[in-house]
């Protein structure tokens, strides 16, 4: 059994997006959400700012679309599972991280407007032609 714990983030992109590519030509980016927890405060009826938390996030899909799509500053809902790894130090230490994944990711429209602009799929009939997939024949 394979127990994947899956989150949603929802927070500000705090740098540019780091676009890769491995030496077989598959894209990865990363990126870090800064998301700050609010509250009410009750004695004085304000909204505070708690602790924030800084999630490491990388993709292998869709990361040339996300590389396009967000920037710093962004708002985006992020969702994906959380995965930790153990490294080692150029100098030796041990460390440990945990990052999220990358299942979907989009901006947030709170405070923003978004236009979806589909990508074409490479080898796709509907890319080679520049055909709307979801148009209804005969409409």
């Amino acid at each position: 059994m394979s127990i994947s714990a899956t989150t949603t983030i929802i927070g500000n992109i705090t740098s540019a997006p780091d676009l890769r590519f491995t030496q077989g030509g598959k894209a990865v980016i990363n990126f870090t959400v800064a998301s700050t927890e609010r509250y009410l405060d009750r004695s004085t009826g304000e909204w505070k700012d708690g602790s924030t938390v800084f999630m490491p996030c990388y993709s292998w899909n869709g990361a040339e679309n996300i590389a396009e799509s967000l920037s710093k500053g962004d708002r985006a809902i992020i969702t994906g599972r959380l995965k930790q790894r153990s490294y080692t130090t150029d100098d030796g230490n041990k460390r440990q991280v945990v990052e999220l994944e990358v299942d979907e990711v989009g901006p947030s429209l709170r405070y923003a407007q978004a236009k979806p602009i589909k990508a074409p799929r490479a080898g796709s009939t509907y890319a080679a032609q520049g055909a709307d997939q979801w148009a209804t024949a005969g409409a």
